[in-house]
């Protein structure tokens, strides 16, 4: 249980992060928190092909902000 709460707050910073960076990627604070989290996943599987691992709280916030910048530009391709 405490796993899945700490997926919730970092896709929370990670969504609320990449929304700001990519300019006109945001899509409103509930479907950004869902694409943080996505994008934690997405990073992970990402980071993992080139072998970069993390285990600290920052590493997973890194990895799931740029997962989730990731998944808005791809979102972003669609959208137009």
């Amino acid at each position: 249980m405490g796993a899945f709460i700490w997926w919730i707050l970092i896709g929370l910073v990670a969504g609320f992060l990449a929304g700001k960076i990519m300019r006109g990627g945001g899509f409103g604070f509930f479907v950004n928190v869902l694409v943080g989290i996505a994008g934690g996943w997405l990073g992970g599987w990402v980071f993992g092909l080139f072998g970069i691992g993390s285990t600290s709280i920052i590493g997973s916030l890194i990895t799931a902000l740029v997962g989730a910048c990731l998944l808005l530009w791809i979102i972003s391709l669609f959208k137009k």
